[in-house]
């Protein structure tokens, strides 16, 4: 199996994973009963997630762009 082939398949696996939690959680949601989220709430709660998921996703992008690229073991002046 090539390393790309293998990383494609880890995303589908994790996709899948978090599609499943989210599946579950909402059906626990609404089975709690007396609680009701609009259409337009459950838009905001995605897009929240979404966003959250980006926000976090690419900063650890930078932090390993910026491991890789060694701007991580740059000198500093001063003591220490």
């Amino acid at each position: 199996m090539t390393g790309r082939r293998a990383v494609w398949i880890g995303v589908a696996i994790a996709a899948i994973c978090v599609a499943g939690v989210g599946a579950v959680s909402a059906g626990f949601w609404r089975s709690l009963g007396g609680t009701e989220i609009s259409l337009a709430g459950w838009l905001a709660m995605g897009l929240g997630v979404l966003f959250s998921l980006a926000v976090g996703i690419g900063l650890m992008a930078l932090v390993f762009f910026s491991n890789r690229h060694g701007y991580d073991d740059q000198g500093r002046d001063g003591p220490g």
